[in-house]
């Protein structure tokens, strides 16, 4: 069932946990442009490192991003995307200090952000291969 990709190690466990994190500023203000994706994709690769978390692929619209990273099972993901929405925040307010008017009250990126476990096969496929074993 497992033999398609490739999978990721650590000293006990062989794992593949792709994720999807979508971000957006703060009531959605329209603020990113390619340069301070640049700058936001270069913190969560910096970021990324402590955490045992790779990039796959980040792009973004004016007002949200979207990343694909790969984690290992001792990767504290809610710990790392705070980290990060802290840190990018931050590095984006001061070296776009225009930046400021745009945002509300200063505020970045929104408290929330969406984020979804990927894989290549569905929860419908794992569900009928467990409940498959012993037959």
């Amino acid at each position: 069932m497992y033999m398609t990709g490739i999978y990721d190690t650590n000293q006990h466990s062989v794992f593949l946990l792709n994720y999807h994190l979508i971000m957006c500023t703060k009531y959605r203000r329209k603020v990113i442009n390619d340069l301070i994706c640049k700058d936001l994709e270069d913190m969560f690769i910096r970021i990324a490192k402590k955490y045992n978390i790779t990039l796959e692929e980040y792009n973004h619209d004016e007002d949200h991003v979207h990343i694909l990273f790969r984690a290992e099972p001792k990767s504290e993901l809610s710990k790392f995307i705070n980290a990060y929405k802290s840190a990018s925040s931050r590095i984006v307010k001061k070296e776009y200090p225009d930046i400021r008017d745009k945002l509300y009250k200063g505020t970045f990126w929104s408290q929330s952000f969406f984020l979804l476990s990927t894989g290549g096969i569905t929860k419908d496929i794992v569900k009928e291969y467990i409940q498959s074993q012993g037959e």
